[in-house]
């Protein structure tokens, strides 16, 4: 850490995020352009900026040491003032215990105010030499800088374009989804009644495949459907524990439809990996969740990369597609309930907007966090992570 802020740095770093804001650019890639000169110029060994919600504070942009709970739900700013400057042992949260473990023993913060309401708060973590006033004074006015990006009211997850979904959008999808494989089991089904005597019995066979794979599909879309009815209901029964995520992957790669599992990559899973602390058997509603978005967002044929990596803390896995891409300002609003994104966004297939909001639900659930960022070179990335056992 430096004795005192880089001011070189930190000028060049305002002209640069004013420049910007002055052209008209909003939302996220500003957003992160301030958060990345919080920590160059204080010498910080990271930063962030946690989002107030509705009941939770989340982790929607990150640099540095921080970078790995980008997407992660954090514990509320309770404290009084602007800036607040506190030992990470004192902090009563996951992600600050683990990071106080290191080298790490101060973060200062500095809440972030649009139109009367606090919108969050720019946190910066230092190493074992305690910040002093002129540290402070950069996170307020970094801060500062954040209450007018929000202030444009466009770009960010809280506060949007105002644009309410369309709920005869998401009813129509809804019933499209639904409707297509109750058609192809009445299909079969029907096929099966009046011609039994005159089909062969692989043609019979490959019937009831079909009818056994889209009523597989039916339950899944009814599950997605039931789960999105309450924010406190409960996603699946199964008692959590120690469980092999390199094997739970290759065998819920197993469980994909047959077209999806043909461009899923499973070479970069590890042979082993340490035991992971969740429910097992959710990961093959995770997987498929994740898989059958990579598909709609991507060219069909182009490779979907399934992946996995650990740390001291974690267990992380990840789908890379090489498609479309997500813009930045929708990497958080993608979780949302019924949130479709544009036109050019919503690739092939529309959906109805709930994959995502479950998948989240699921991995929280599990005191794990799941986040989305554009892929290097086109494309996007989903990554999960959760406990170590």
């Amino acid at each position: 850490m430096f004795e005192h802020p880089d001011y070189a740095a930190l000028t060049r770093g305002q002209m640069a995020v004013l420049d910007r804001m002055n052209a008209g650019e909003t939302g996220l890639p500003v957003l992160h352009q301030i958060v990345r000169l919080a920590q160059d110029s204080l010498g910080a060994v990271g930063a962030g900026f946690g989002e107030v919600n509705a009941d939770h504070v989340r982790v929607i942009s990150a640099s540095g040491l921080c970078a790995r709970a980008l997407g992660r739900r954090v514990n509320p700013d309770t404290q009084d003032g602007r800036t607040l400057l506190i030992p990470l042992s004192d902090v009563n949260d996951d992600y600050a215990q683990q990071i106080a473990r290191g080298d790490t023993h101060w973060v200062l913060g500095a809440r972030a105010e649009s139109a009367g309401a606090v919108v969050g708060t720019i946190f910066v973590y230092f190493d074992d030499r305690k910040p002093g006033p002129e540290h402070s004074a950069v996170v307020e006015l970094l801060g500062s800088f954040v209450s007018r990006l929000y202030g444009y009211r466009a770009g960010l997850p809280a506060h949007g374009d105002g644009r309410q979904e369309d709920r005869d959008l998401w009813v129509a999808a809804t019933s499209h989804e639904l409707r297509t494989p109750v058609t192809v089991i009445k299909g079969y089904a029907d096929t099966l009644t009046n011609h039994w005597s005159s089909m062969s019995e692989d043609g019979r066979r490959e019937a009831v495949r079909i009818i056994g794979a889209r009523a597989a599909e039916l339950a899944r879309l009814v599950d997605r459907l039931l789960s999105a009815t309450s924010e406190d209901g409960e996603v699946g029964a199964s008692q959590a524990g120690p469980f092999d995520l390199a094997e739970a992957l290759r065998a819920a790669v197993e469980e994909l439809p047959a077209s999806l599992r043909d461009r899923v990559t499973a070479d970069d899973l590890p042979a082993e990996l340490p035991k992971t602390f969740g429910d097992r058997d959710s990961l093959a509603t995770i997987l498929t969740e994740l898989a059958t978005n990579a598909d709609k967002h991507s060219p069909a044929g182009s490779p979907i990369e399934l992946w996995a990596s650990s740390d001291v803390e974690t267990v992380t896995f990840g789908i890379s597609d090489r498609g479309i891409g997500i813009p930045p300002a929708h990497v958080e609003k993608a979780f949302e309930r019924y949130w479709q994104g544009g036109r050019s966004d919503r690739g092939r297939h529309p959906g109805a907007g709930l994959g995502l909001y479950l998948v989240r639900r699921i991995v929280e659930k599990q005191r794990g966090w799941v986040s989305l960022r554009p892929r290097p070179g086109g494309g996007t990335v989903a990554e999960v992570r959760l406990p170590r056992a």
